[in-house]
Order: C-alpha cells, then structure tokens, then sequence
C-alpha cells in the first residue's frame, strides 16, 4: 500500500513535532502494510510556509535514516494546499510541490466554510496543465450538507482522496455516513492516513481496510490502497468509474441536513 497523505516531516506544520515521532510512524506505517508515504505538508499562507527547497532536504535526509534503520518505506515529497486564488502561483514559482513532481496537486478545502469561488480556481488549476485532488472530502461541513458538489467536482475533473479512518466514525458520524455513500458511488479514487502522531492512525488502518473492503471489494480496495497510486506517482493519466448520484433517504436527510 501507498499512504497518499500524511505529516510526517516535523515541526514545519501541525504533524510530528519531533524526530522521534516521526520515526515512530514510520515504524508504524511499515507495521500497518504501508510500502511507501507521500509526504503531504500542509502549506497555508501567513500560517505554514516551508518551501519545496526544504521539504526536499528533509524527505532525503529522513529516507537516509529509514535506510539506516532497515524500515522498508519509500518516501515521496508533496503537498497538502490550502485553497487559495493564488495555487498556480505558488505551484509554478516552485513553493509548493505536486506529487512527486508530477502534474497532480493535492488541495484542501476549509473544514466549515465553502468557498465562493470554487470552480475558477479547479478550472485554473486544470486550464495550467494541473490535475487537482481533493483531501478528505467528505470531512467539510458544507459537503456533508451537500454531497453533490464532489458529483460536479468529479465531473470537472477534481480526484478525490479519502481518509482511512472516516470509514470508522474518526472525524464523526456525518463522515462516516457521507464517506460509505462516496465508496458505494464511485466518488474515491485515493486513500490516506492524514496521519499527525504516532499511536493514532496507523495502528488502526487494518480495521479500516475490512470495513472499506466490505463495501467495495478486494479488488477495487487495492486501486485506492495501491494501483492508482502508483499511477499517480509515475504521472499516468489516472481512468476512473463514472460517479454516480448518491441516493439519500428522507431519513438521512432530515438526520443530518442533506440536500
């Protein structure tokens, strides 16, 4: 398995604070399954700046000491993007990294608050050559209102990444409801483990492996665990099933606000 997010690098975001977290994860990561990590630093304006020339010394200095230490772990260097009118911008003067420097860019949302301006800046992204995924979709408010956005940003042309442990009620009920509808419908193309600490996530991807595989099925588990990662890290075109309209009861909508 490919983890596709995480916060692995310390002290240049909210993730590890420290070498010996970060080396406690990656202990981790192996233990779980994981053969390689995408380092997906959060990069938000006025907040947390590091730029790629520095997460590019980390990546090679912390693959030096997995190497050391006979950790079976690949590391790739990307971003977590905070949406913002000025991605292209900071994506072509090279201080923020796609993945694995690639043309694929990971991007998030605010958690509460939806963006006006969501479809200019997808179809900037998308019109300089850019293929813009999602984190975690199914953790912002205004989605799980309106889970028919992640339909349209499909359709636009927006890849979609899960978190492991939505499926097990981690980030709430609403997200364990909103992400089981994504896996039935074809909305998640990606999995991550958005991981910050160690003894948190990893030590429970495998009960999130049997609940996302009892939705989906194996082989479809192991495209959003393995093969469209791989795709993506090797910058190949990345073929996905048509979404389809998510189904909501009367009762899932007047329990928890669904449009």
């Amino acid at each position: 398995m490919i983890d596709f997010h995480s916060h692995i690098i310390p002290n240049v975001d909210d993730g590890s604070k420290s070498l010996e977290e970060t080396f406690k994860m990656f202990e981790e990561a192996e233990k779980a399954g994981f053969k390689a990590i995408i380092s997906t630093s959060h990069y938000i304006e006025n907040a947390y700046e590091s730029n790629m020339a520095e997460r590019k010394v980390w990546i090679n200095a912390l693959q030096e000491g997995i190497n050391k230490k006979n950790i079976n772990l690949k590391l790739y260097l990307g971003n977590e993007v905070y949406f913002s009118e000025n991605i292209v911008d900071l994506l072509k003067k090279g201080i923020v990294a796609t993945i694995n420097e690639t043309n694929y860019v990971l991007f998030e949302f605010p958690l509460n608050t939806k963006p006006m301006n969501i479809y200019d800046v997808v179809y900037d992204i998308l019109g300089n050559g850019y293929t813009p995924i999602l984190a975690h979709p199914e953790r912002y408010s205004f989605v799980q209102k309106q889970p028919s956005l992640i339909f349209d940003l499909i359709e636009a042309g927006v890849l979609m990444q899960a978190n492991y442990l939505s499926i097990l009620g981690w980030y709430g009920e609403k997200a364990k409801i909103i992400v089981k509808k994504f896996f039935e419908n074809n909305y998640i193309h990606l999995l991550g483990s958005d991981v910050h600490k160690p003894d948190t996530i990893y030590p429970n991807i495998q009960q999130a492996l049997d609940e996302i595989k009892s939705i989906v099925g194996e082989e479809k588990l192991r495209e959003l665990t393995c093969l469209n990662e791989e795709s993506i890290l090797q910058n190949k075109k990345l073929e996905i099933e048509e979404p389809l309209h998510i189904k909501l009861s009367l009762t899932e909508k007047i329990k928890f606000g669904f449009k």
